[in-house]
């Protein structure tokens, strides 16, 4: 398995600077945060797409993925929950990215079955943009779907390889899910997985890898159980916890408490 961070672990920080962290922490890529508030976002010129893939080149650090705020099950017209997901998907084929995540973030307003079908419609349309720049649409498990079991009664409806799954193993964790089940019902679809830990369902401040709950030794051993060679990406959640600890000083420590599990577990 390949380890990466994503942004949302340094809020802000030029790509420069994310770049250099990945080289000399040793991480193999990097997820963007792709929002207004980061560099990259997908109102970057062509000039600037083009500067920024070469960035990442020179590096020598892969870009995971763009992590985007499209929610696919939201109440509404479908024509902007479209439009955003081209918008990114524009965005990770002009700088090589080989997915963009996606949110469910259905409504109180709607049943299950409404939010499941909403999703289900909007990723199948958008299904058919993403194949023609072969890249990825991932669905996060996370918020309205945030257990593996919720995330296949769309996926399933979609029944499309350029649609997949994101495993963000807190939300699971926070659904009652065991690490065995979430890969049981997501491995058809998975595209990578992001890692974390926190001190409590109560209290979801990042801790550094490891120090908190998440079951991250059980998530790793079912995923190389099944010789799943994949990416596993910290998501550190700084941008939402201003208290939490600055992540670069945290980086080398985490990325040897995944080598560990790693290792454990073979």
């Amino acid at each position: 398995m390949k380890l990466a961070f994503s942004t949302l672990g340094v809020p802000g920080l030029p790509l420069t600077d994310v770049l250099a962290l990945a080289t000399a922490h040793g991480y193999h890529g990097v997820e963007l945060r792709a929002h207004p508030e980061e560099p990259v976002h997908p109102d970057l010129t062509p000039a600037q797409r083009a500067d920024t893939a070469a960035e990442f080149k020179a590096a020598g650090v892969e870009l995971l993925g763009l992590a985007g705020y499209a929610r696919v099950a939201a109440p509404g017209e479908d024509a902007p929950v479209l439009a955003e997901i081209r918008a990114l998907l524009d965005l990770a084929r002009d700088l090589g990215a080989p997915y963009i995540r996606v949110f469910p973030g259905g409504g109180t307003e709607q049943s299950p079955e409404e939010a499941d079908a909403t999703a289900a419609r909007r990723l199948g349309t958008a299904a058919e943009y993403a194949a023609d720049l072969d890249v990825r649409i991932l669905l996060e498990t996370h918020d309205s779907h945030r257990t593996g079991a919720d995330a296949m009664r769309i996926l399933g409806l979609v029944g499309h390889r350029h649609v997949g799954a994101l495993w963000d193993v807190m939300h699971t964790w926070l659904g009652g899910e065991q690490p065995v089940e979430s890969f049981a019902a997501l491995s058809p679809h998975l595209g990578y997985v992001q890692v974390k830990d926190i001190a409590s369902a109560d209290d979801t401040a990042p801790l550094p890898l490891g120090t908190g709950v998440l079951p991250l030794t059980d998530c790793v051993e079912v995923l190389s159980r099944h010789s799943w060679d994949g990416w596993l990406c910290w998501e550190y959640e700084k941008r939402w916890y201003a208290d939490a600890a600055p992540l670069p000083g945290l980086l080398t420590p985490g990325r040897e408490h995944l080598a560990r599990l790693l290792n454990e577990s073979a």
